[in-house]
């Protein structure tokens, strides 16, 4: 992270004693107790003479905070290209002139500050006007020097109406202490550091959401399905099929007779099969040894006998063979009574867990 500031003016006004007075960008800088590790570099224009002064230093503890001071606004006439560069990385530009240099503030009115409105071309970049030193002509006199002086004075109302013109935040600052520098000054610029901090943070989030939201998988959109009809349920025929299989002796392919052979109950092994072990070793699905209970086999035996059929059976030439329903013999004269009772019963498909 780090924070820009470009300052432009000279603070000093052309008749000063005091050459050596450190500027304001210094004494904030070598004040502050929230700066450190500072270090500066001159940088020279194409002709030799020193444009700015870069002062690099880190605020708030792991801010990186890169500072140029450019107390020469000829800069913007012999070098457009730097200013423009300059004010275009800025995060905060500052304007500082002297109270008691008119011809300086002027100049800065008239040829310079359009050229700063014209390089931040509608950026929202906060600007700091600090208007610095003590006006000479402070106390109310009416002779003619006096009048004179007041007139090489910058008011605080044309300062106040600079500010307006460049959206800015204006200050005075009449002397150069520790009062003036950290409290006033430097309260105000962390104010703004702090805010450019903050936006620089909260564009960096916005463009990280926008980055995983192009990278997101988008799903389809999908139109709305018409309204589907409701579907009844129709009702099952499943037993009234099964009791018509045995009822018109469809498919039949076993028959059961008494002894005397006086009648026929015909029906179907796979139905048989399916409600008993006794049928399947019955009719050979399962061998003897396959079942667990002996008592099965018994049974079988002493209630059913199987007769052994045509093993070829004769058929119309070119017809498939027709094979007849296989005969079993009740031995048991009670159970052939009760078999067609029987029989229904399990075509009627009804389960034992229902019963």
């Amino acid at each position: 992270r780090s924070v820009n500031i470009v300052a432009f003016g000279n603070e000093r006004d052309g008749f000063s004693e005091d050459s050596q007075q450190p500027s304001l960008i210094w004494s904030y800088l070598g004040r502050s107790a929230l700066i450190s590790q500072i270090d500066s570099s001159l940088s020279a224009s194409y002709v030799g003479n020193p444009v700015f002064t870069e002062y690099q230093a880190y605020v708030f503890g792991n801010v990186r905070l890169v500072v140029h001071d450019c107390p020469v606004w000829d800069i913007f006439d012999s070098d457009w290209y730097t200013s423009c560069r300059l004010i275009g990385g800025a995060d905060i530009i500052v304007i500082k002139y002297s109270v008691n240099d008119k011809t300086s503030f002027q100049e800065l009115k008239d040829s310079y500050v359009p050229m700063v409105k014209k390089a931040l071309n509608h950026c929202s970049v906060p600007v700091i006007i600090s208007a610095i030193g003590a006006r000479k002509n402070g106390v109310p006199c009416t002779c003619p020097l006096c009048t004179s002086d007041r007139r090489s004075c910058v008011t605080t109302s044309e300062g106040v109406q600079l500010a307006k013109e460049l959206g800015a935040t204006y200050l005075e600052l009449h002397t150069l202490n520790d009062f003036y520098i950290q409290k006033y000054f430097g309260g105000v610029l962390e104010y703004f550091m702090i805010q450019s901090l903050n936006q620089k943070s909260s564009e960096k989030m916005k463009k990280r959401r926008k980055t995983q939201r192009c990278h997101r998988v988008q799903p389809p959109q999908l139109e709305q399905p018409e309204k589907m009809p409701i579907l009844k349920g129709e009702a099952s025929h499943y037993n009234a099929d099964l009791h018509n299989l045995l009822c018109c002796c469809q498919c039949a392919d076993v028959a059961f007779y008494p002894e005397d052979l006086s009648r026929a109950v015909e029906a179907h092994k796979i139905i048989l099969c399916s409600v008993s072990h006794l049928f399947m070793l019955l009719f050979g699905v399962k061998s003897p040894s396959d079942s667990q209970d002996a008592s099965i086999v018994q049974l079988a035996k002493s209630l059913f006998v199987v007769e052994a059929g045509d093993p070829f059976p004769s058929s119309p030439h070119g017809a498939p063979p027709c094979v007849p329903p296989v005969r079993v013999v009740v031995k048991d004269s009670v159970f052939c009574s009760c078999l067609p009772d029987i029989l229904h019963f399990i075509y009627s498909g009804t389960c034992w867990e229902q019963i």
